[in-house]
């Protein structure tokens, strides 16, 4: 046998192992950018997701509210206030109101008073300009977008840096929306149909922190879907229930039965007191025990979100808090506890924490 007819022999032998291997081999973590690149442009706009995906992330997220004529608008919160310039429009000066939304007292501005047509004449601002007075320099240069335009751009994006960028969509108040006669579960479904993301292997992932709007959407999509837990509280549509005892064994057992994932508060996977980062908890192991994918939630790179051990800078300076820390050491401990993915505003350094 020749040199070249024993290495395609062993090549031939060689295969059925690489296979394997290859499909033993551990899939990379997804970066999943929080608002878009939001801690360098104002959360939720055009800006803000163009520029994660030129940072390196896999998904883009919208979190979703209702328009007064029924339309899936990009709001962190259906309060609009804080993200726009509609304070500074006398026009709409008397749609300022006081809701309860979820047993909490809210005063501003909300979507579900707006059409479409009105919200696409407001502007973006930055939500933290003091914390964040960079991204607040792009105040007003971008609208509203709807979860049909966000989706539009992953699919223009994805044939741009020729890779698949995702959406991870957020259902915010379903409960509240739903109160006011603007349910959100059937629109969510609509929306995946008309996008193409309704099945188990499309580019999206549907979260949200109430329980059953996400057994309803269970019903009427095929598209994967993540039950959002916190440190505290529970779900506003199940008051007797604390996400604590959703996240037990058993607890996330019972999530699996109607979700692909948990997107737990980062804190639940890797605690930190206010001088540094703890060791991991169980909560992945526990998780993927149930058959669940992790992707925790939100990591920041500013120093007051870190712990002292991770602050950089003088404490003395005025500017002190909205420097950057190293954040790196809280990835690189999100990526070891073994999560599927991370939700960031900083998604360049989640991604290059990961690919390190």
């Amino acid at each position: 046998m020749t040199l070249t007819r024993r290495a395609l022999a062993a090549s031939a032998l060689a295969l059925p192992f690489i296979a394997e291997m290859a499909q033993a081999a551990p899939k990379k973590p997804i970066v999943i950018a929080h608002r878009g690149a939001s801690g360098e442009r104002p959360e939720h706009t055009e800006l803000a997701y163009r520029l994660a995906v030129d940072q390196g992330a896999d998904f883009i997220e919208p979190d979703l509210v209702v328009s007064k004529d029924g339309h899936l608008v990009v709001r962190h919160e259906n309060e609009i206030g804080g993200t726009t310039d509609v304070e500074s429009r006398p026009e709409f000066a008397a749609r300022k109101v006081t809701k309860r939304i979820d047993g909490q007292e809210m005063t501003g501005w909300f979507a579900e008073d707006f059409t479409l047509a009105e919200l696409k004449t407001l502007r973006a601002r930055e939500r933290l300009p003091q914390l964040r007075p960079a991204s607040a320099k792009f105040d007003g240069q971008a609208q509203i977008m709807t979860f049909a335009e966000v989706a539009a751009l992953a699919r223009a994006e994805s044939q741009r840096v020729g890779r698949v960028i995702g959406v991870y969509p957020e259902m915010k108040h379903p409960t509240f929306l739903a109160s006011i006669g603007l349910p959100i579960e059937d629109r969510m479904a609509d929306a995946l149909r008309a996008a193409d993301l309704d099945s188990p292997t499309a580019p999206v992932f549907v979260q949200c922190f109430e329980v059953a709007p996400l057994k309803t959407l269970r019903r009427r999509t095929n598209a994967r879907l993540v039950q959002l837990v916190a440190s505290e509280a529970g779900p506003a549509d199940a008051p007797s229930t604390t996400y604590a005892q959703m996240i037990t064994p058993d607890g996330l057992k019972a999530i699996a039965a109607y979700a692909s994932g948990v997107g737990p508060e980062k804190t639940l996977v890797i605690p930190q007191n206010e001088e540094t980062l703890l060791p991991a908890t169980n909560f992945v192991r526990d998780a993927h025990a149930a058959g669940l994918v992790v992707h925790p939630w939100t990591v920041r790179a500013e120093n007051y979100f870190l712990p002292k051990s991770l602050k950089k800078g003088l404490a003395m300076r005025p500017d002190y808090q909205r420097l950057q820390g190293d954040v790196t050491p809280v990835l690189k401990a999100l990526y070891a506890a073994g999560v599927d993915g991370v939700f960031s505003d900083f998604p360049g350094l989640a991604a290059q924490a990961r690919d390190a």
